[in-house]
């Protein structure tokens, strides 16, 4: 599991790589909710996501629920297919707001 950030027109892009899964999930969420509380737009990339399970997705779902309380963006972005199934298992494509691109997640 790698996760690099880096700012873009003050937006924070969080690039997520290799296996999303209960040994991971802990990092991820910490490390999104500590941007959650900057209260900074974030633009998650999924592109070279090859596993996800829902330890995974429950991090993801709890940053969401808290960028919608603090009224900021976020967003999926680059979303690999399977990291898409598992979001469309749980029905999770409705409610997430989905870009196909990171550049299309920024301008979202």
């Amino acid at each position: 599991m790698k996760i690099e950030s880096r700012e873009i027109d003050g937006a924070v892009v969080v690039a997520l790589a290799g296996e999303v899964d209960l040994q991971h999930s802990p990092t991820i969420r910490k490390h999104l909710m500590e941007l959650m509380f900057e209260r900074r737009p974030v633009i998650v990339d999924l592109a070279a996501v090859v596993y996800i399970d829902s330890s995974g997705i429950a991090s993801l779902v709890e940053a969401y629920q808290q960028a919608r309380k603090n009224g900021t963006r976020f967003v999926l972005a680059a979303v690999s297919a399977p990291a898409m199934r598992v979001l469309q298992l749980a029905r999770l494509d409705k409610v997430f707001a989905l870009a196909d691109t990171v550049e299309a997640g920024l301008k979202a």
